[in-house]
């Protein structure tokens, strides 16, 4: 991997990684429209960081007082409280992710990166955003978060191992569902993230040091580097975006490219597995799919 594939891994990596539109789905397009190797789950979930980065210091004191309410309620104090109840919930909703992930770990690269999956999962997740956009009753506040509500979107974060699903694009939908308002539901998507998408890319470096130790270390560092930057513009837009304009021009956009890339499949310009090699398709426990 050179160094221009590195930016635009990142770039892609940064832009679509808390848009509703999965990064993990255009990981996998974008380097099969321009004839190269799929990077893979693993080098996905390292430059994950990045990003992880971008949310750790955009929602900083959100992330600092549930930490501390959570604390606080394992010492027997203020256990009803906000802070506490979300970072509880933040808790109890990745445990699904964890469980799950490591019973589906033999699929993660191998059937869920066909190009066929990823279509489906864009059009198939954009209707169910869409219904969650018309059905949610959208009155409940980030305070309002339980427990329950934490393992009900926790579950639905697991929809992330399928690229083309969309972890945001999952949890938000499942928070909207549950009654929180657009900006609540992104921000409990956001803080939700942090633990799985951490673990996820930590466990993925670790288990590949040896590689990202040689010629691709350069090339992750950068992609990293640059989807931590364009990651955290892109939480700001998001943010402002969805009070404004809510989550149907994201639907839209999912419909349409997860039928533009069926169309393109049927036509044989693209393969399912184009790209992924026998290196890349190595089963793998990542464990978020955006």
């Amino acid at each position: 991997m050179g160094i221009v594939q590195a930016i635009v891994y990142g770039l892609v990596q940064g832009l679509t990684e808390f848009l509703p539109i999965s990064s993990n789905a255009h990981i996998r397009i974008v380097p099969s429209l321009l004839g190269w190797q799929d990077p893979g789950a693993a080098f996905t979930a390292v430059i994950q960081l990045g990003t992880v980065a971008a949310v750790l210091i955009y929602f900083a004191k959100d992330l600092g007082a549930a930490i501390k309410g959570w604390a606080a309620s394992i010492a027997g104090e203020g256990k009803g409280t906000p802070e506490a109840r979300m970072g509880w919930a933040v808790f109890w909703g990745t445990l699904p992710i964890i469980l799950i992930g490591l019973a589906l770990h033999n699929k993660i690269e191998t059937t869920f990166r066909s190009l066929y999956f990823i279509a489906f999962a864009l059009i198939g997740m954009g209707v169910v955003m869409l219904l969650a956009e018309k059905l949610g009753k959208q009155t409940r506040k980030t305070k309002d978060v339980t427990v329950a509500d934490g393992v009900k979107v926790g579950l639905w974060q697991v929809l992330a191992f399928i690229p083309g699903m969309s972890r945001s694009g999952s949890t938000i939908s499942g928070a909207l569902f549950g009654g929180f308002d657009r900006g609540s539901a992104a921000r409990f998507s956001f803080l939700l993230s942090v633990p799985a998408v951490t673990a996820a890319g930590l466990y993925e470096a670790f288990k590949e040091r040896h590689n990202f130790a040689g010629d691709l270390l350069v090339p992750t560092l950068v992609a990293t580097v640059v989807s931590f930057a364009v990651g955290y513009a892109s939480i700001a837009f998001l943010m402002k975006f969805l009070q404004k304009r809510g989550i149907v021009p994201f639907v839209a956009y999912r419909v349409l490219l997860g039928v533009v890339l069926l169309v393109l499949l049927s036509q044989g310009v693209l393969q399912p597995l184009s790209g992924v090699t026998s290196e890349s398709s190595k089963p793998s426990a990542e464990g978020t799919a955006p």
